[in-house]
């Protein structure tokens, strides 16, 4: 008899609901997040799974990753990630009154299986190589913008009491702007500057000295200005050099994980095919290949995949009422990829500009003639992944050589 598998996925216990093909609970069991919550988890599995052994049970939970997900994979097993949104849905099928509990929601993931399982994927069965480019790849887009949150903390803290700072140093991620102003955190600080000493500090920094930078520098920061009082200025001050050290180390670390990134990615066997995209580099080309996998099995057509990414539009019909707008439900770090993909490669394919261009001469916004662009994108490099091909420019953009001629004028 078939029986399916719900878990109810929380960070210190997980429920556990079995049921068999009439819908009748099997057992019920909570387990904890370790490696003895594992290991009851396989026994329970084993003790009511069939002659094709514990595998042979499918299993549905509410997410993709975390140890529990990784180690059922590695053990052999099939999962399928459903949304919790979709289990919401399924749960009011069986009582519209509300009301919600752990093991409850386990036997609803498991009843998802036994009624639906054709209308969910499992989850992709892909190698540990891009897995790992997957996990780098999120991990360094994470550092970036944790940086930035950072830098934006410390631009609007200069702006309280040092905006001379600013306004020599407009980009605060450069390592010559760290370094200055980490050594003159404070209009005080900066009066004691002089060019010959923010000539030494340009120089540790790694920066080409121009021909009188490092007195113009000087300048803008011993500028009269407005000032705090002096304690709230050594105070702003004690804060702006705690950030500029935090963003030192961040930057650190996001170019240790660009190193790791770079080196997975490169391993690859569909690495060169991915970069060989135009405006597809390294960091960007991994943050595609992370997002879509390397199992082929995973889209059935060009259609999933595009749905997938967000790139296609959806249609919203009711009536006489009929709206087709951008998909919003979608994998939000691969649309943002795409995003950045189709702006690089109007610059770096004739053909992938003269289609933005036609969409923007057809009244698309900016951002509604890059998704169109991406939408195009992902089909040729579909077609050179499924194919083991190269990107060709011509091949990929039949369009008119006057056009394309006009377009890289």
């Amino acid at each position: 008899m078939r029986i399916t598998c719900g878990i109810d996925w929380s960070e210190r216990h997980h429920d556990i609901a079995l049921l068999n093909a009439d819908a009748a609970i099997v057992t019920r069991a909570r387990i904890g997040d370790d490696l003895a919550g594992f290991r009851r988890l396989t026994e329970l599995l084993a003790e009511h799974a069939g002659p094709d052994g514990p595998t042979s049970i499918e299993i549905a939970i509410e997410t993709d990753k975390g140890l529990l997900v990784a180690a059922l994979v590695a053990a052999g097993f099939t999962l399928f990630a459903i949304n919790p949104r979709a289990v919401a849905r399924y749960r009011e099928r069986h009582g519209q009154a509300g009301g919600k509990s752990d093991p409850g929601d386990a036997a609803v993931l498991a009843d998802i299986l036994r009624t639906d399982r054709h209308r969910h994927r499992p989850l992709p069965a892909d190698t540990n190589l891009a897995r790992g480019v997957k996990a780098v790849a999120r991990q360094h887009q994470e550092a970036i913008w944790a940086r930035q949150q950072t830098v934006n903390r410390l631009r609007s803290l200069l702006r309280e009491f040092y905006p001379a700072a600013l306004a020599a140093f407009p980009i605060l991620t450069q390592r010559a702007a760290l370094t200055v102003l980490r050594a003159a955190p404070t209009p005080q600080a900066a009066a004691r500057l002089t060019p010959s000493r923010m000539g030494t500090l340009l120089r540790r920094a790694g920066r080409r000295i121009d021909s009188g930078l490092p007195e113009r520098l000087s300048t803008q920061l011993r500028q009269e200005q407005l000032r705090q009082p002096a304690e709230v200025e050594q105070a702003f001050g004690v804060a702006a050099a705690g950030l500029i050290d935090v963003i030192v180390a961040m930057t650190g670390a996001i170019d240790a994980l660009q190193e790791q990134l770079t080196g997975l990615f490169t391993r690859h066997d569909q690495a060169q095919i991915v970069t060989s995209m135009p405006g597809l580099g390294t960091v960007l080309g991994a943050r595609v290949l992370g997002e879509l996998g390397d199992d082929r099995s995973r889209f059935t057509d060009i259609a999933g995949l595009r749905g997938f990414a967000g790139t296609a539009p959806i249609t919203r019909a009711s009536g006489k009422t009929k709206i087709v707008s951008a998909r919003y439900i979608r994998n939000q770090r691969l649309a943002d990829a795409c995003h950045w993909w189709a702006f690089a490669a109007i610059t770096k394919s004739a053909g992938a500009r003269v289609h933005y261009d036609q969409r923007r001469a057809a009244g698309d916004t900016h951002n509604g003639a890059l998704r169109n662009l991406a939408n195009k994108l992902l089909a040729k490099l579909w077609h050179c992944l499924h194919n083991g091909v190269l990107y060709d420019e011509a091949t990929a953009w039949p369009t008119p050589r006057e056009k394309i001629e006009s377009a890289a004028a």
